[in-house]
């Protein structure tokens, strides 16, 4: 069903969908009436909820963390018989969604979110007086989410963006995703349970059911203030095309995936070939390498490449074959796989003999430094079990190398001692390609915390200011808004002389 504040309603016709399982499932359209009645009952709300105290937001967020661990053992197996991942991912992800819900619910109880600053009026300055002006952060309005494929849970219905949006006190409506429409109602009526126990206003939450139309519909909505997406380029571009089309432009936060760069060093390949390998190898087939963060990029010192591809070929053989979330991203990792391996100057070190969704295994290619450079189709993204490992013969190439890449996520680092110390300039140039710098460590398994940036230059997101993953995530939902000579009585608890709230402030 479509979940419309407190209704639910299915008005439109079926469309349908297949499961990993191969299960094909019936779900109903939102019609125009829906997503109209939806957006007016988010901007209704909305002129309370804004004004929802951190204490009030923070109730409804940790109830919709217990209404969703309230569904037990339904909700882990209608996420496994919709995404064919496994228990334990599945469990885990659950912990994660509700861990990062508790999360936003300690921030904006505590407050200092809102960037509280203020300069005292001085009315005997010369040679003309200085006002008092107090600023803070303060609402955008309705939110619409969409939600990402190989997240069922985390970067779903009730996952990061929509955690973050009603922190920071924005109604949120969901365009639920195809591959998992049983999981996404589940957690929206989870999240629906939530609202009504919390005494929240109709309408702060609503999740639809669609396609590309129903998604296009809301974003053109004049009653929309913004749009979280996670998930491919090709749709977080046009969704932030759109928006951007409108009478009045609205803020798109689109995460739209990466090559995530390994850079080797050769005394650390030398040490720890194998190691190294193995480490890497996990990174790529973690979750069929169905991650944004996934290695898709090895580069390795030409001189050192022989011992280490032989140890990745071994940890390669042993990987055991996994599930993809469903056929049609099967045949786009097909595609694209295709794509790259044909763009000549490519070897496959490393391929299985057969691949299908249900057991896909992963592949490996090579190719050099200099052709990677010179044939952009070779920096695509491959999403699903893929890297491609560049060798490189100077650091000159390296350089080289990473000029020639767009905006990324990630870019790593393994090197140690005096070998690491020494490439500082390296280190620069990584700081201008990537949201997110790791050093010996692997891009996969972002952590959810205060200092957690996931989010990058174009196109690895549309706006590299902001993170998707992280309490700064509160901050694409909000705008600045500043008081000047403003009676106290009239001011925000945020920021009165008194500080009722005791949050951290900047005070001159």
């Amino acid at each position: 069903m479509n979940i419309i504040g407190y209704t639910e309603s299915a008005q439109g016709t079926p469309f349908e969908t297949v499961t990993a399982a191969g299960r094909a499932m019936q779900y109903p359209k939102a019609t125009t009436e829906e997503i109209d009645k939806a957006v007016a009952l988010a901007k209704s709300a909305f002129s309370s909820f804004r004004f929802a105290t951190g204490i009030q937001k923070a109730a409804f967020l940790r109830a919709i963390a217990e209404e969703i661990e309230s569904l037990g053992d339904e909700l882990v197996k209608t996420v496994m018989a919709e995404s064919g991942l496994p228990e334990g991912r599945v469990t885990g992800e659950r912990g994660r969604t509700c861990s990062q819900l508790r999360l936003f619910a300690s921030l904006v109880e505590e407050g200092s979110w809102v960037e509280a600053v203020i300069d005292h009026g001085d009315p005997g300055r010369q040679p003309v007086p200085r006002p008092d002006v107090r600023r803070m952060l303060v609402p955008l309005g309705p939110v619409v989410v969409f939600t990402a494929s190989n997240f069922p849970l985390a970067f779903s219905t009730a996952g990061g963006d929509t955690a973050s949006a009603l922190a920071a006190g924005c109604p949120v409506i969901v365009k639920g995703h195809e591959s998992h429409p049983a999981t996404n109602e589940l957690v929206a009526r989870a999240i629906q349970r939530a609202a009504k126990r919390t005494d929240m206003p109709e309408g702060v939450f609503s999740s639809l059911n669609g396609d590309y139309e129903t998604g296009k519909a809301l974003v053109e909505h004049p009653d929309v203030a913004a749009v979280a997406f996670t998930g491919s380029h090709r749709g977080g571009k046009a969704l932030f095309d759109l928006a951007n089309r409108r009478p009045k432009p609205i803020p798109v936060f689109a995460e739209m995936g990466s090559i995530n760069p390994i850079i080797i060093m050769p005394r650390y390949i030398r040490d720890k070939s194998a190691q190294l390998a193995a480490q890497l190898v996990g990174s790529v087939t973690l979750g069929a390498g169905q991650f944004c963060t996934n290695p898709g990029l090895i580069l390795l010192p030409e001189a050192k490449a022989e011992d280490f591809i032989h140890a990745m070929k071994q940890a390669l053989s042993e990987a055991a074959p996994q599930c993809m979330l469903n056929e049609k991203i099967f045949d786009a990792y097909l595609g694209a796989m295709r794509q790259l391996l044909g763009a000549g100057a490519v070897e496959e070190v490393f391929a299985p003999s057969e691949n299908s969704s249900a057991a896909v295994r992963p592949t490996v290619a090579k190719t050099s430094a200099a052709a990677f450079v010179k044939n952009p189709m070779l920096h695509a993204e491959v999403f699903g079990p893929f890297t491609l490992l560049v060798t490189w013969r100077s650091e000159e190439e390296l350089e080289a190398l990473l000029k020639s890449l767009e905006g990324q996520l990630t870019a790593t680092l393994f090197a140690e001692g005096e070998e690491l110390l020494s490439h500082g300039d390296l280190l620069n140039s990584m700081r201008e390609l990537a949201g997110r710098l790791i050093i010996n460590g692997v891009p996969t398994g972002v952590e959810v915390c205060h200092a957690m940036q996931h989010g990058g230059p174009w196109p690895a997101t549309t706006d590299s200011r902001f993170t998707s993953v992280g309490t700064g995530a509160i901050r694409r939902f909000a705008r600045p808004l500043a008081f000047q000579n403003f009676p106290d009585e009239l001011l925000p608890d945020e920021l009165k002389e008194g500080n009722p709230l005791g949050i951290r402030r900047m005070v001159g």
